[in-house]
């Protein structure tokens, strides 16, 4: 399994989800899942998606500049940075933001978020 394919494939899924129907989400985190949102900690799938879908704008479309990945550990985890632009409706100019995934093999073969960092970036 190439850790760029399985990269591209997981953000393509994780940016369509989000911007369609974030509460979809709930089942690429698990209960031990954390997620640091502009500094904020978040821990476990219900807490995490019930942060995701109470942000302040209904639709939001991620435009995706960079993908790096990097294997992690012996168990086959991957680290996942993104940087891109982040297009809310009704607004004029998109928001440049990064995130980091830490992604854990699953038994069934798949992938789960283990961490999630994500910062919006101000120039």
């Amino acid at each position: 399994m190439n850790p760029d394919e399985v990269s591209k494939a997981f953000v393509e899924h994780y940016y369509s989800t989000f911007d369609s129907n974030r509460s979809a989400l709930s089942n690429l985190y698990q209960e031990g899942s954390m997620l640091t949102f502009e500094g904020q900690k978040i821990q476990g799938s219900p807490n995490i998606v019930a942060k995701l879908t109470s942000l302040p704008f209904q639709q939001c479309k991620h435009h995706i500049t960079t993908v790096d990945c990097q294997p992690s550990g012996p168990s086959g985890g991957m680290l996942v940075f993104v940087s891109g632009n982040l297009q809310i409706s009704g607004e004029q100019h998109a928001l440049k933001f990064s995130q980091m995934f830490h992604l854990i093999p699953t038994p069934q073969g798949s992938f789960y978020v283990l961490n999630d960092i994500f910062r919006l970036n101000y120039a």
